[in-house]
């Protein structure tokens, strides 16, 4: 019968750490005529834009306008920084984004990269509140390569 050693004398190897990338970015679509007003409302410089029907990385035209905002915040660091940051450039502008999405789609991108197939997150339930506030879902794009 194999037996554990005691759990102080576990060691992880080096190379078995894995990867692990986290982002998060505020984004609008819809038919959003001036993008400038938004990064003026905001305060900010968008990370990215597009035209409906312009091209993307797979080709196919986009079927309507976007802006975005990413965090900056260093992919290593996790998730619940990202959300934190966002929030705090985000939070003064609260009514202007609830405005917003009376004729635009606001959403969150959460992103979590990784090389293991067998982690997880967690989020503290003081990073939900820019969730709440603005009234969107809370939705994670989990990539495992």
């Amino acid at each position: 019968m194999d037996t554990l050693p005691p759990l102080e004398k576990r060691t992880e190897p080096e190379d078995e750490k894995g990867f692990f990338a986290y982002s998060a970015s505020l984004r609008v679509f819809g038919a959003i005529p001036d993008l400038d007003a938004i990064s003026a409302a905001l305060d900010l410089r968008p990370t990215r834009t597009h035209r409906k029907g312009d091209r993307g990385r797979l080709s196919a035209p986009y079927e309507t306008d976007m802006w975005s905002y990413g965090a900056p915040v260093e992919e290593s660091e996790p998730l619940h920084k990202h959300i934190d940051a966002l929030w705090a450039k985000l939070k003064p502008h609260k009514h202007y984004l609830l405005e917003l999405k009376e004729h635009a789609t606001l959403d969150v991108f959460l992103g979590y990269r990784s090389d293991c197939d067998s982690a997880g997150i967690e989020v503290p339930y003081t990073s939900l509140e820019l969730f709440m506030e603005l009234q969107i879902p809370f939705g994670l794009s989990i990539i495992v390569t």
